[in-house]
């Protein structure tokens, strides 16, 4: 299935049939219509820890296990960006931050793991790439190994997030149905550093990407978020 299908697809899941139809809202590489870029380029517009985020070459990445975050918030957008894992990476991008002091509980991660690392082969499937971390698995396994470029499109619109990884749809969320401060619809536990239940978030805030979290480093490139309206 075509990329803007899948899209399509995701956005009808959202509530939103005239955006499904209209296939202009594709990610095509080439499409630069109504994109504009998450940061600067001198990441004057982002916020983090000084000494830890740095770009060269287009390409973004941390010394530390620090978040970056824009100092906007956003609200119904579609998020697209690349990213490449170092050997055994753990990360993630963070949407509707409200509270950059308390960043883990008060944001939904989209999670960023390194699938094919011994150290993450029996993880819980909460914790694999595409998940919505710590709540929800993702449909497929499509990271590629370590130190590959992947693409990650995900679409928030309102309590929907939809996530495509590498062309394929791999996870779709319902914030409303998340209402326990302890499990998951299914009755899984969630870990209890996720003690805020989702349905209690706001799905307006800030977008944030991890670092390097347990020494594995990750890279992000060509991060760009488009306005739904």
């Amino acid at each position: 299935m075509k990329l803007n299908m899948i899209l399509g697809a995701a956005l009808l899941l959202a509530g939103s049939s005239a955006f499904a139809e209209n296939t202009s809202v594709g990610i095509e590489q080439s499409d630069t219509a109504g994109w504009t870029p998450l940061f600067e380029g001198d990441l004057s517009d982002a916020e983090f820890p000084d000494g830890v985020w740095t770009i060269e070459n287009g390409e973004l990445t941390a010394s530390q296990d620090k978040l970056i975050y824009t100092k906007q918030a956003y609200e119904n957008f579609v998020l697209d960006l690349e990213f490449k894992n170092g050997p055994a990476a753990n990360g993630g991008v963070f949407v509707y931050l409200s509270d950059p002091k308390g960043w883990v509980k008060n944001s939904v991660e989209i999670q960023i793991t390194d699938d094919s690392a011994a150290k993450w082969a029996k993880a819980n499937p909460t914790w694999k790439c595409g998940a919505i971390f710590g709540r929800l698995a993702p449909s497929e396994q499509m990271v590629k190994p370590a130190g590959e470029w992947n693409r990650y499109t995900i679409v928030c619109r309102g309590p929907f997030i939809e996530v495509i990884l590498n062309g394929t749809h791999v996870n779709s969320m319902d914030m409303r149905n998340w209402d326990s401060e302890t499990h998951n619809p299914d009755m899984s536990k969630k870990p209890p550093w996720l003690s805020k239940p989702l349905n209690t978030l706001p799905t307006k805030g800030r977008i944030g990407l991890q670092g390097k979290h347990g020494g594995a480093p990750i890279w992000f490139r060509n991060i760009k978020i488009k306005a739904l309206d």
